[in-house]
């Protein structure tokens, strides 16, 4: 008889990685007395401890986390539809529910600029001066994430480098929405600064250091850089007639110079600092997926590939997410799309290698794939049958099924169900249990932004492109010669937005320097803000999400050993797709005709309505509402709104 088996997860080996940091014991802060405080290098390394807190990204106590942040991507889709990929739904909201919030910068302020004041006549700070140096440039580093996130959020937006009164007059002119390139512009300077003060080794595991403002630096001026790029001459960039900030600024011009200049200017800066951080740590860690799954005794502090994580500690900050993922779908899914693009072990598309073993049966897709393609194969094993990607050889008879057919955080939305995060020990799949670290910067990083900054730049692969790329390559387990795979790249058989930029094609090469990002990156967040700045979401249109070819073959499976398999209910019929579409699964979604449709206006977030008030002296508002979006509560964006 078989063993069905809901795909739990099969050993990975862990592997040390290392990292510059590994930071977790922490007091809350009470500043009581400004008189007080802020006197010692101890005040100032307790108040840096709340920025670590509440501003670098983690994963969840319960549900969610850094794992399905692309759930808004097209990389992975959650349990329902995401209201920014079609007309009608997205709203102006309150400013309680936007991202237009400025607490955190508030307290770095305060931080920053009462730190400058004791070391600058107010009565000095007792400890060690590299340190208290070090501590000063973690607030500069903070203030430059913060305002990074209003960036990629808003474009235009104030820069904050102050507390401010009351006065109605100054708290009007401090919204003042600054042009987006002085804006990123600022964030450069300030992490400048963060690496003129932090050490290169931290005074702590776990905290920032040099590489790291280094890192985010390069991160800032590839975004601005392909941002004002391909959003050139719209309503979004300044500059042209179209901006939104136009009126307010009529005489505004680039401080390079020209919008290409500007452009190169950024360029320049990602090229600069992204090498800076690879020469310091050449090396990626021997292996992919246990950089995903260690926990804090697996880091160490020798300059790896991993320059700062967030870290967990068994009944005092974890997660739950070897829970979901190890034991359910966890309310998400890879889609057909990601997976297409993971080349074969040949460095072939999958297209373009007579060994791809097609789609009907997941086994035969998954075998001889970059080895980052993660997935738990769903399938019928015999005894002694091996898994294609673990090579875990099955003792018994067994049938690996993915959730599709379960609800909520525990359904499988596409059935491609991840393995990256997913730990295989047992006691780290236990709910509110987990204590697996979540890189948040990795040299990785460093070498694909100097990648695609220098091609973007200079239009070929000169400097350090051709090691920094074999490098990656080699450690997914792909023949390194990437010339092969640009050779053998049809555009018009890849299923990847980032094929396009403006609605047009890129050339092979960029496409597959995009391709190398997005296999490297993906379930960590960052496939939006790629999307997004390359202006690739212009091409989604009539878009279909699918996930495994269901009903050719596989859907014998769970006919056979799950009762819960209904077309239209649970599952999208087999009439509409040989594909499961997460979008069409009942005709009541909105989705349901039409598939996704990106609408212009939603490239950047609208501007909540109470902030206008807030913003008016004289009758005259210093803000002004991102393109298309209206200036009532509850109101949807104008998508007649001419954004290009």
């Amino acid at each position: 008889m078989n063993k069905k088996i809901y795909i739990t997860g099969i050993s990975l080996a862990m592997l040390s990685l290392a990292s510059c940091s590994d930071f977790l014991d922490r007091e809350p802060i009470d500043f009581g007395s400004e008189v007080a405080f802020y006197v010692s290098e101890t005040d100032l390394q307790m108040a840096t401890n709340e920025f670590y807190d509440n501003i670098l990204p983690k994963n969840e106590t319960w549900v969610g986390g850094i794992y399905d942040e692309d759930n808004t991507s097209d990389n992975q889709i959650g349990t329902a539809p995401d209201n920014l990929f079609y007309e009608g739904e997205k709203r102006t909201v309150e400013q309680s529910e936007s991202e237009w919030n400025f607490d955190n910068l508030r307290g770095i302020n305060y931080f920053i600029n009462r730190v400058n004041f004791q070391l600058n006549g107010g009565g000095g700070i007792t400890g060690s001066e590299e340190y208290i140096n070090h501590y000063l440039g973690e607030g500069y580093f903070f203030r430059a994430w913060e305002h990074f996130r209003l960036l990629r959020n808003f474009g235009d937006v104030p820069i904050l480098t102050t507390m401010q009164s009351d006065d109605q007059a100054e708290l009007s002119e401090a919204t003042r929405r600054q042009p987006r390139n002085e804006v990123a512009r600022f964030i450069i300077r300030d992490l400048e600064i963060a690496d003129s003060l932090m050490l290169a080794d931290p005074p702590q595991d776990g905290r920032l250091c040099k590489d790291a403002a280094m890192m985010l630096m390069a991160r800032v001026a590839l975004y601005e850089g392909t941002w004002e790029r391909y959003h050139a001459g719209t309503a979004f960039v300044p500059g042209n007639s179209k901006w939104v900030g136009h009126a307010m600024y009529p005489d505004f011009s680039f401080k390079a110079g020209s919008a290409e200049d500007e452009v190169n200017y950024f360029l320049d800066v990602a090229i600069k600092a992204s090498e800076a951080v690879v020469q310091s740590r050449p090396e990626l860690s021997d292996e992919y997926l246990p950089l995903f799954v260690n926990d804090r005794t697996a880091f160490t502090a020798d300059n790896g590939e991993v320059i700062l994580a967030r870290f967990y500690l068994s009944g005092v900050l974890y997660h739950s997410v070897g829970q979901y993922l190890a034991r359910t779908g966890a309310g998400t899914g890879l889609t057909r799309s990601l997976v297409n693009s993971f080349l074969m072990t040949s460095g072939l598309p999958i297209y373009a290698d007579p060994n791809y073993g097609g789609d009907v049966q997941m086994k035969a897709e998954m075998r001889d794939r970059d080895k980052r393609l993660a997935v738990k194969v769903t399938g019928s094993y015999v005894a002694g049958e091996a898994d294609p990607i673990t090579g875990v050889v099955f003792e018994n008879d067994t049938i690996l099924l993915s959730h599709i057919t379960q609800s909520g955080n525990e359904r499988s939305t596409t059935g491609y169900e991840m393995k990256k995060w997913m730990s295989e020990d047992p006691e780290q799949q236990v709910s509110g249990q987990g204590t697996t670290a979540n890189p948040i910067f990795r040299s990785a990083e460093a070498m694909l932004t100097y990648l695609e900054a220098y091609y973007e730049r200079y239009g070929n692969l000169g400097g350090n492109c051709d090691a920094y790329w074999r490098k990656l390559r080699r450690r997914a387990g792909v023949d390194d010669d990437y010339n092969k795979t640009i050779a053998q790249t049809d555009l018009s058989k890849e299923n990847d937005l980032a094929v396009y930029s403006k609605g047009v094609q890129v050339d092979k090469t960029l496409y597959n320097i995009r391709r190398e990002r997005r296999c490297e990156f993906y379930a960590e967040g960052m496939r939006l803000d790629d999307l997004k700045r390359w202006r690739s979401l212009d091409n989604m249109r009539n878009y279909w999400v699918e996930g495994i070819n269901l009903w050719t073959e596989m859907y014998k499976l769970w006919e056979e050993e799950d009762e819960n398999l209904e077309e239209g209910v649970t599952v999208s019929s087999r009439g509409l797709s040989e594909y499961l579409r997460p979008l069409q699964i009942t005709s009541t979604l909105v989705t349901y005709s039409t598939g996704y449709n990106f609408p212009k206006p939603h490239y950047l977030e609208p501007i909540p309505i109470a902030e206008f008030q807030l913003a008016t002296e004289n009758g005259q508002s210093t803000l002004y509402q991102n393109p298309g979006w209206p200036t009532n509560t509850d109101g949807i964006a104008d998508y007649s709104y001419d954004c290009d």
